[in-house]
């Protein structure tokens, strides 16, 4: 009885250990990889992409609430994928990512692979307006940033499928690209809380589904 006990203290203690671990990787050498590959890319975005400051918020805010599954609308060319990825990668999660056009889906799919985070990527080629509402979710992190004037029509969709301390994000919402009805829709959702992260010119608007 005694080794009995002893073993499941060890099994105990052992658990734990490896739970941690699926949050903080012993090996940098993807992260090392990452970072490297952001930095010395950092000036040659465009075709939709998001600023660097604007990735990191994104990555940051998958790490701080260790979400697992993440969707994008609107990839681009994988800027803000890979700031997705690169987290999910050290929360042992995954990110759906829509993009509609051809040049600049396989353009992403490159980028991402070179960075090494194909693993973590889910890309798909189509019109997000379908693709959206057939995705079954339920997803913890949503970056919105395709088509503005759809915006609220996506977070309707998502809505469902959101879990509860989720977080919506959506991408333009300083710069007079996006519409103000849909910001006035968000901000008075009695089930979420929204704030606005105003560090780059464009702005994320950051929502969490409450109970």
């Amino acid at each position: 009885m005694k080794m009995k006990c002893k073993a499941c203290i060890l099994l105990l203690s052992i658990i734990p250990i490896a739970m941690i671990n699926v949050y903080s990787r012993t090996d940098n050498s993807l992260d090392d990889r990452v970072e490297s590959w952001l930095k010395k890319h950092r000036s040659i975005w465009h075709d939709y992409n998001v600023a660097y400051v604007d990735g990191q918020t994104l990555h940051d805010i998958i790490i701080k609430n260790r979400y697992t599954s993440a969707l994008e609308i609107g990839t681009s060319t994988g800027h803000s994928t890979i700031w997705i990825a690169w987290a999910m990668s050290k929360t042992g999660g995954k990110v759906v990512t829509i993009e509609i056009d051809e040049t600049r889906h396989r353009k992403a799919l490159k980028n991402i692979a070179e960075a090494g985070l194909s693993a973590f990527v889910d890309a798909r080629l189509g019109d997000a307006h379908d693709l959206v509402r057939k995705l079954p979710g339920p997803f913890d992190f949503v970056f919105s940033d395709a088509d503005k004037e759809w915006y609220q029509q996506y977070f309707i969709d998502i809505d469902p499928k959101l879990k509860v301390g989720g977080c919506f994000t959506t991408h333009n919402v300083i710069d007079g690209l996006t519409d103000k009805e849909y910001l006035r829709y968000v901000q008075t959702r009695p089930d979420y809380t929204t704030t606005i992260d105003r560090k780059s010119g464009a702005g994320i608007m950051i929502s969490y589904k409450r109970k």
